[in-house]
């Protein structure tokens, strides 16, 4: 499904789904510009977004937004503040950066043979020019749109993009609908499920919820993954309590159905980290 077209999910929003990661853009249209929702893997790719918008929409690009810090979603920022374009995000980005990222982008950089899929040469780390600290409503084209800072769940920079009036949410990936929820990159699995369940007393029964990737789902879903996410926590904080070795947790056949097991090590990691070995 990447590398689509703008898909109209509400009345003036619209949803790109791109390849590589089937990374879902988002774009809200208000009477005098656009809000673009992430930016993508490199600046190669943040800029096929703008041009795109330029020519399938005849308004110019007022400020973009990050959903977390995650390379797929954020790497495309240089090219935004490069055109002087405003960029909001969570206010511990930057922090997320030095921690996570910056590693990985070395990495990658020093030696390009060891993840070739990854087209990061040109990439300088751009925290959003705009740190999102306390719920806070834009209007950069027009329209009202507001930021939620969230809890740790995904990672501890996820923000919640609200339209209120198409009744949409941008999740990031503190929701998934093309694979199950991933962890690893300074995930929270224990704190994950109060996240989700904080948003759902927000979410309206007819609102569209929008993932990090994959289709639009509606509160149903949510409350599902919520669901799992909170076995998911309960039986890693009773193996953590029991003083069960990371390494010899025996995974539920619930789990299981929901997570492959490589994904489920890696909530794993998060945890006993987390909470101490």
């Amino acid at each position: 499904m990447g590398n689509g077209q703008w898909i109209e999910v509400g009345n003036g929003v619209f949803q790109r789904r791109y390849d590589p990661l089937d990374v879902s853009i988002g774009l809200v249209l208000g009477p005098t510009g656009a809000v673009v929702i992430d930016t993508r893997n490199n600046p190669a790719e943040a800029l096929a977004i703008i041009e795109d918008v330029a020519e399938g929409f005849s308004l110019p690009i007022m400020a973009a937004i990050n959903t977390h810090a995650h390379y797929d979603h954020s790497f495309g920022n240089q090219v935004f503040k490069a055109e002087g374009i405003p960029i909001y995000g969570h206010h511990l980005i930057a922090r997320h950066y030095a921690d996570y990222e910056k590693p990985h982008l070395d990495k990658v950089k020093n030696h390009p043979g060891t993840e070739p899929d990854k087209s990061w040469q040109e990439v300088v780390l751009t925290p959003p020019t705009v740190p999102v600290q306390a719920p806070t409503t834009i209007c950069p084209g027009g329209r009202e749109i507001e930021l939620l800072p969230l809890a740790p769940g995904h990672t501890d920079t996820d923000l919640a993009v609200r339209i209120p009036d198409a009744g949409i949410w941008f999740l990031g990936d503190i929701i998934e609908e093309s694979g199950p929820p991933m962890f690893g990159s300074g995930a929270h699995p224990l704190g994950w499920p109060q996240v989700l369940e904080s948003l759902l007393e927000r979410i309206g029964e007819s609102d569209a919820i929008i993932p990090g990737h994959g289709t639009p789902v509606d509160r149903a879903f949510v409350v599902r993954q919520q669901q799992q996410l909170e076995l998911l926590a309960d039986e890693l904080s009773a193996a953590h309590a029991q003083e069960i070795p990371a390494g010899k947790i025996r995974f539920s056949a619930g789990l299981l159905q929901i997570w492959p097991a490589q994904f489920l090590r890696e909530a794993v990691q998060d945890v006993y980290a987390q909470l101490g070995d």
